[in-house]
């Protein structure tokens, strides 16, 4: 592969650096905050605050394979492009066919958030409200990602005020002696750090932004440091949420329970309303509308290098965005809707693979010197050959662990799932191997 020198799509309204943090932080805060820290405190207590900001450091230090990538040069499609160009096509291939499959989270993001709103005013038709949500954020994603991020904005300062109101109102009703007696650290070292491994899937997600790359202004420089602060920036309000959610009740009370439980004891009626409306409704809409970009610039990338038909590639004129795609995108969100087939089970067994892509971005990673020499020298993330090494095999070890503990904790089910989604993965990628050209993937600036 040659380096790109022509631009990935029609010319229009780039990412800022504000739009790719409000994506990040959106893609973040999921409903996972709601009821993995219940979980979380089962293991450790009233650490649970520490336990995040440990988890924090974990996810940070994982990512720094990836800040290594995207700090050399501009990958085009995102983590396609970059295992594609650093670790071979075949690899590259088998993570486009698990990306298709994480799409079916559409279909789940969508229906949650229609089991929330069927709460609050019941007897509305479900497939109404799908329609309408799907419609609305696909098509501002039609018209311009830039259109998109604007809505994210939007949807961010909704969520950040709606846990303002949980932690500002909560931390007045926390229990004096939060820090002492037997609740603090209450499973020992193991349960602390099984805590703050486990926490990691409610913290991760920023590395993501990457597959943002064409659309941003300055991915370069914008991408490392969007990854880096919207994880410090949204773990530091995950544990002051902790913090409340583990001190305004005897921890017994909380443990495996969601955040609600917690909030029900403090929160006036129209806060606590305010909470499961901003908090989880608005979580699960900009998990959904990142989650819908995120895919749709890698599997363009693909499209165009024949992993998939070339013709859903294809751009409109006016906005430069790729409608069949994205019509794809609305099809897998609302016709399993439509037809009542639920997804779910499938699209939570893609958590292990997903999981895994770390690892594989690591290992990639390791191949920068030689496969990026020029440009990984003169990066500003630059480091020598036996450091790289270090930190990209103590990211692969973390991924194995994370796996591990998901596997552990998983059902039945879904390990099956992964399974037979990593085997079709791996029998599609080879199928299709030989009918793929791989185009230029990368710019230098």
């Amino acid at each position: 592969m040659k380096k790109n020198t022509t631009e990935s799509s029609a010319v229009h309204s780039k990412l800022s650096r504000v739009d790719l943090l409000s994506m990040a932080v959106g893609q973040i805060i999921g409903v996972g905050i709601m009821t993995l820290t219940g979980i979380a405190i089962g293991f450790t207590g009233r650490s649970v605050n520490l336990a995040y900001l440990a988890a924090a450091l974990i996810v940070i230090f994982s990512a720094i394979p990836q800040i290594f990538i995207g700090g050399t040069a501009n990958f085009i499609g995102g983590q396609y492009s970059q295992i594609a160009f650093l670790s071979g096509q075949r690899l590259a291939g088998v993570q486009t066919f698990i990306n298709l499959a994480m799409s079916l989270g559409i279909s789940m993001y969508t229906l949650s958030f229609c089991d929330y709103f069927l709460s609050l005013i019941p007897g509305v038709n479900s497939v109404l409200i799908s329609l309408v949500v799907l419609t609305v954020i696909i098509g501002m994603h039609v018209v311009g990602v830039k259109q998109a991020a604007r809505l994210q904005n939007i949807m961010c300062i909704i969520l950040a005020l709606s846990i303002a109101t949980y932690i500002v109102l909560g931390l007045g009703n926390v229990q004096p002696g939060y820090f002492s007696g037997g609740e603090l650290f209450s499973g020992g070292v193991t349960g602390f750090l099984l805590a703050s491994v486990f926490l990691t899937f409610a913290v991760g997600g920023a590395t993501y932004v990457v597959n943002f790359s064409s659309e941003a202004e300055n991915p370069i420089k914008d991408i490392p440091f969007v990854i880096i602060a919207s994880t410090l920036g949204v773990v530091i309000v995950y544990a002051l949420m902790a913090t409340v959610a583990a001190g305004v009740l005897p921890v017994a009370e909380v443990v495996n329970k969601p955040l609600s439980v917690s909030a029900a004891v403090f929160l006036p009626p129209w806060a606590y309303t305010f909470f499961i409306v901003g908090g989880a409704m608005f979580a699960l809409l900009t998990t959904l509308n990142f989650s819908i970009g995120m895919m749709t610039f890698p599997i363009k990338r693909a499209c165009e290098d024949g992993w998939l038909p070339k013709k859903l590639a294809s751009c409109n004129k006016r906005f430069g965005t790729p409608h069949w795609i994205l019509l794809m995108m609305f099809l897998i969100g609302f016709l399993p809707i439509l037809f009542n087939i639920n997804l779910n089970a499938i699209a939570n067994s893609t958590v292990i693979l997903t999981t895994s892509i770390r690892g594989v971005i690591a290992f990639s990673a390791m191949h920068l010197p030689k496969r990026m020499s020029t440009l990984w020298e003169r990066s500003k993330f630059h480091v020598g050959n036996t450091v790289l090494n270090i930190i990209c095999i103590v990211t692969i070890v973390i991924a194995l662990l994370s796996v591990a503990l998901l596997i552990v904790t998983s059902a039945m089910v879904e390990i099956i799932g992964n399974l037979v989604i990593l085997a079709c993965a791996v029998v599609f990628a080879l199928i299709r191997n030989q009918h793929v050209s791989l185009q230029p993937s990368y710019k230098e600036t």
